[in-house]
């Protein structure tokens, strides 16, 4: 399983936000001019996690982004899941593709289990532990 690009700069994103001070609306181009990343791109990955209620999105002349919710109540399995989609081993364990061979198959079980092992890693780490470890970006 390999994460996307986009993930990463969602997560990105997010953990700048996380590091503002509570409330705090944020243009998108400072979010990614501070983590580096594409603008128009990380603008199509907030819309994903405004939809998933991660974000809010603010119009107008002091429109931009801040949390919807406090860092302590978003996982970092809800941030890859508002731009990958469930996280799925392959595409037996997919809810949206399925598997008509999955009833006593020996690798589904073995992946299922090995899935759940993952979500329930996903769901302990917290956007306010991540950006508790994350270190300031020093500026060469």
């Amino acid at each position: 399983m390999k994460l996307t690009r986009g993930a990463d700069y969602g997560t990105l994103g997010i953990l700048y936000l996380a590091r503002q001070p509570r409330g705090r609306v944020v243009l998108i181009n400072e979010i990614a001019e501070a983590q580096g990343v594409p603008e128009s791109y990380l603008a199509k990955i907030f819309q994903d996690m405004a939809k998933a209620g991660l974000v809010r999105s603010h119009r107008g002349a002091r429109g931009g982004f801040s949390l919807a919710r406090l860092p302590e109540e978003i996982t970092l399995r809800q941030i890859i899941e508002a731009i990958e989609g469930p996280v799925a081993l392959n595409r037996c364990l997919d809810p949206r593709e399925g598997c008509g061979q999955s009833a006593g198959c020996s690798v589904h079980t073995a992946l299922a289990e090995v899935q759940r092992t993952l979500i329930d890693a996903l769901d302990t780490v917290t956007l306010q532990s991540l950006a508790a470890q994350q270190l300031p970006t020093q500026v060469p």
